[in-house]
């Protein structure tokens, strides 16, 4: 018997609709119009782990932006909690929100800041949303208390959470990383520091930007484990952005695949990188077919690259089973089994390979 509306869990992250759009003017050229989001929707649960995965240009980092409320979408609804955040805050984000929606950015190198030491990057954004106690040591032993906001009166609490945080990433001894300086670190470490920098504020979801790219092949899996870790842990929700399929077939329960803004396929992590449906991730998984091929993922052809604009399929000049219907008319997301997929060589309702 199918499960009722009502007793499915509410999304922690919904997008409805996303599109946006941006266009360049020169002094001396034409105006260019970019499209970096078009009708995009997807959900992220409490504990769930999603993947954008797209090559550059692909509109990742963007939707990445509009969750964290660093771009503003054209059009379309962001909730948290089933909460429109763009209508009940249309100009900024607010603390609250931030504190629930936090990043780690790609390069490790220059997310933190060099003068300062590794203890000042965890206490501060303790004592800046009031976070120095840990919620569940504090229910546990009867200990809430109101936020705490000024240093002085915080001062031990904070230390002996920034103590904890460092310990929850991995970083031991913990009491020598707080002195440190980021230059001092390897970018694994500094990787670490930056998610325990996450985590100060307890997130509900944390989006992550490319989180190995710049890091050293053998020290990838560590970072990618840990993220592992506190999803199941923690029940962190995780939005992980990468070119890698590899990387989010690891991590994520999901992986929703973009070309041009839009997602062309959606699907089970699994089932998405064992049988992929849509020629482009067919293309993006031949490109890392290959152990020791190095460069940018599903070559361009820049005599049909252009901005995704105007009627037909955004990749039919580059698909080796294009088919007329391509060229003048855009295919819509249709449902193939466990997936969704925006390709006419999948009519409504045809099964997934190996279905």
């Amino acid at each position: 018997m199918p499960a009722s509306a009502d007793s499915v869990p509410q999304p922690l992250l919904e997008l409805r609709g996303i599109r946006k759009t941006f266009v360049s003017r020169g002094f001396f050229s034409a105006a260019s119009r970019v499209v970096a989001a078009e009708d995009v929707s997807f959900r992220i649960r409490r504990g769930e782990a999603v993947a954008l995965v797209g090559e550059s240009g692909s509109g990742k980092s963007t939707l990445a932006r509009m969750v964290l409320r660093l771009e503003q979408p054209d059009a379309g609804e962001v909730l948290l909690d089933g909460v429109d955040v763009l209508a009940r805050e249309p100009r900024r984000a607010s603390l609250g929100y931030r504190g629930r929606v936090q990043m780690v950015f790609q390069d490790p190198f220059s997310s933190l800041n060099p003068v300062h030491t590794i203890e000042h990057h965890l206490v501060r954004p303790l004592l800046r949303h009031g976070r120095a106690l840990n919620p569940a040591r504090d229910v546990e032993h009867h200990l809430a208390r109101p936020l705490l906001r000024h240093r002085r009166a915080a001062a031990g609490e904070v230390r002996a959470r920034a103590v904890e945080l460092l310990r929850t990433v991995g970083l031991e001894p913990a009491e020598e990383f707080l002195h440190r300086h980021p230059y001092e670190l390897s970018g694994g470490q500094r990787q670490r520091v930056a998610i325990a920098r996450a985590l100060a504020v307890d997130p509900d979801l944390l989006v992550a930007d490319e989180p190995t790219s710049m890091l050293d092949v053998s020290i990838r899996t560590g970072v990618l484990n840990l993220l592992v870790q506190l999803k199941r842990e923690r029940g962190l929700a995780i939005l992980l952005i990468t070119h890698d399929l590899a990387s989010a077939r690891y991590l994520a329960d999901r992986i929703l695949v973009l070309f041009r803004g839009r997602v062309v396929e959606e699907g089970p992590s699994a089932d998405v990188v064992r049988e992929p449906m849509h020629p482009y991730t067919r293309a993006l998984l031949a490109s890392i077919a290959d152990v020791g091929r190095t460069g940018p993922v599903a070559k361009r052809n820049p005599a049909t690259a252009g901005d995704g604009a105007g009627q037909g399929c955004p990749f039919a000049s580059r698909c080796p089973e294009v088919l007329d219907l391509c060229r003048t008319v855009e295919p819509g997301p249709r449902v193939a089994g466990s997936r969704h997929v925006r390709c006419h060589l999948y009519p409504e309702g045809a099964p997934a390979p190996g279905s």
